[in-house]
């Protein structure tokens, strides 16, 4: 059974969250505390860490940093729980290592789909190849950087390359403007947040059947975009 660890001091969304994860069939270990929250990452080895930032004790930036440099836990994905929501913060809880980043309040149909994906990405021991995204027809290699749709070579852009795998990593949730520059343009590099639709235009015209008609990147009006596959 997949386990989650929850470290979060807020006790009524810990009890939220673990009746949802619980009922979708995950074990769940708690904590509320940010170094018991340590030692139950290194003791347990959770598959998934839901980790908030603002914790008494050890802080969830320093928990998330420190797991990221230990070579028993680094492979462990980690999704950041926080009321902190500027764009400041989420480029900081990513470059500390986090896979996600959750502003609170939140749905909790959102939350569980974004564990899933979480969940869904590839890592070592798990049988897929961490070096491919693959979906549906579509295939692209991380070491080689290139793409293939069916068994056509696709040419694409470093910027267009690295967009199309930070969409495939996180296919069925919906990731935002601002998510998508931190990712994929970096964390120094500030640019017009309609570059990313322009690159998202281009995208489409090499991986869509009809770019007019998109069913592989699709718009969430306001928001953001999420790739289907």
């Amino acid at each position: 059974m997949t386990k989650i660890l929850i470290i979060e001091d807020e006790e009524t969304l810990i009890r939220n969250l673990t009746d949802k994860l619980s009922a979708d069939g995950y074990s769940v270990i708690t904590s509320m505390d940010g170094e018991e929250g340590l030692e139950l990452i290194r003791s347990e080895k959770p598959d998934l860490i839901l980790l908030d930032i603002m914790l008494p004790g050890l802080d969830g930036l320093s928990i998330c940093r420190i797991v990221r440099n230990d070579a028993s836990t680094m492979h462990i994905p980690i999704i950041m729980l926080t009321a902190r929501g500027t764009e400041v913060d989420k480029i900081v809880g990513l470059e500390s290592g986090a896979d996600d980043y959750i502003v609170k309040p939140f749905g909790l149909g959102e939350f569980l789909a974004r564990v899933r994906a979480v969940l869904r990405r590839p890592l070592p021991g798990r049988g897929v190849p961490q070096d491919e995204l693959i979906s549906n027809d579509l295939r692209l290699s991380l070491t080689s950087r290139r793409v293939y749709k069916a068994d056509t070579a696709l040419k694409l852009s470093n910027k267009e390359f690295d967009l199309l795998a930070e969409l495939m990593r996180n296919q069925d949730v919906v990731l935002s403007r601002d998510l998508i520059l931190a990712k994929v343009w970096g964390y120094d590099y500030y640019v017009d947040k309609r570059t990313v639709d322009v690159h998202v235009r281009w995208l489409r015209e090499k991986i869509e059947d009809d770019p007019s008609k998109p069913k592989r990147i699709i718009t969430v009006r306001g928001v953001g975009y999420r790739f289907e596959g």
